[in-house]
């Protein structure tokens, strides 16, 4: 699952983005990969590890609400594709 969000551009500078990425590893854990930062600029990157798919896609909900909240808009989402061996 993956959700890419941006801000307006104000005056002369360049939009701020916030990509959320949800993907499954081989043993079966759930790893959330949150970005952000400046178009063309310098950007910031977490990683957090989950076990379960419910908890991860919790994180997932919670941190997109929190950004459209502040503001940013959705410009690209892709949806949740099946667990691996399916």
């Amino acid at each position: 699952m993956r959700i890419y969000m941006q801000t307006k551009p104000v005056a002369d500078e360049a939009p701020r983005y916030y990509q959320l990425v949800l993907e499954q590893d081989l043993l079966g854990g759930w790893t959330l990969y949150r970005e952000w930062g400046q178009q063309g600029g310098r950007a910031s990157l977490k990683r957090e590890v989950y076990l379960e798919r419910d908890a991860a896609l919790n994180a997932f909900e919670h941190a997109r609400d929190a950004q459209l909240k502040r503001g940013y808009k959705v410009m690209f989402a892709q949806g949740l594709e099946p667990p691996h061996g399916q």
